[in-house]
């Protein structure tokens, strides 16, 4: 009976940590898809959103947004990069620590694009004027205002709760600078984000400790 309930208090213990594991930077190998039949919309010179991405050669394809204007993917185009829960990864992004506040407001842009509060055309070229200066100045940029969208969301991202970009994944490729290299890009997954993962790794790494002293003294 000891060791059976041994067994247990050691397999609760491995499954918290699988699950805290689960919350880190991911290496993966992206392929980008194209736009499967999307076309140019509002007058926009460009598609950007979706970008349909193969994660690790997977048949079913990723839409992502782009936040790297002044960076190129081609059909077929194969890269690695590193994906990370959305706050996370901000350290190590293509723009840097520094953009924290851009970062921040392409991911609410994002969120209120696929809560239908934004069309996707003016959730891209919003994202993309927050990180390049040649797509902020762009006659489509400034015609379509698209700069108060920018300022609204930023004044929103200053006081977000972390909770607000739970779900966001950022896809930095390995070794691209801005203009050199692959885009990044931003995607969404409702998965719980790392601080509840951790929260629910400790909490059974606790429970471990209580069970395996309960049953110690038995």
């Amino acid at each position: 009976m000891r060791l059976s309930r041994l067994h247990l208090t050691f397999s609760v213990l491995i499954f918290s940590l699988l699950l805290a594991s689960a919350a880190f930077a991911t290496s993966v190998t992206m392929t980008y898809e194209g736009h499967n039949g999307v076309v140019p919309k509002h007058g926009s010179p460009l598609v950007g959103y979706p970008f349909y991405v193969s994660i690790n050669g997977s048949s079913n394809f990723t839409p992502l947004i782009c936040d790297a204007f002044d960076n190129n993917v081609a059909v077929g185009e194969t890269w690695t990069a590193t994906a990370s829960p959305f706050l996370q990864g901000i350290a190590h992004s293509m723009f840097g620590p520094s953009m924290t506040l851009d970062y921040k407001a392409a991911g609410l842009i994002f969120k209120s694009m696929l809560a239908g509060q934004l069309n996707s055309t003016a959730a891209q070229w919003a994202i993309w004027g927050l990180f390049s200066t040649n797509a902020a100045n762009s006659a489509y940029f400034k015609s379509s205002n698209f700069g108060a969208v920018d300022s609204l969301y930023l004044g929103l991202a200053a006081t977000a709760s972390n909770s607000a970009f739970n779900g966001l994944i950022l896809y930095t490729p390995n070794g691209a600078t801005p203009g050199v290299g692959p885009q990044e890009f931003i995607g969404y997954s409702a998965v719980p984000e790392p601080s509840s993962l951790m929260f629910m790794g400790t909490g059974l790494l606790g429970l471990a400790g209580a069970l395996r002293r309960k049953f110690g003294t038995v």
